[in-house]
């Protein structure tokens, strides 16, 4: 499933990231690598999302959430 689709107080588990090369190294820096467990801390109506990676909050846009697959843990 999609990260975008994740529900706020829920975690999951990062399965893959279809973005291009630079979002994802940035990502990487920031600890959003495949199998990382993050958790939804709020779901916005307009896609943006906030999450916990390792103990840290992160706002996302849509185009990010969209291009995330995840696994619910």
């Amino acid at each position: 499933m999609r990260l975008n689709n994740g529900q706020t107080g829920r975690s999951y588990c990062v399965q893959g990231l279809e973005l291009p090369q630079d979002m994802k190294r940035r990502l990487g820096v920031l600890g959003m690598t495949k199998g990382t467990l993050l958790e939804v801390m709020n779901n916005k109506s307009g896609g943006t999302m906030v999450v916990k990676i390792r103990g840290t909050r992160f706002a996302l846009g849509k185009h990010i959430t969209e291009n995330v697959e995840v696994a619910e843990q």
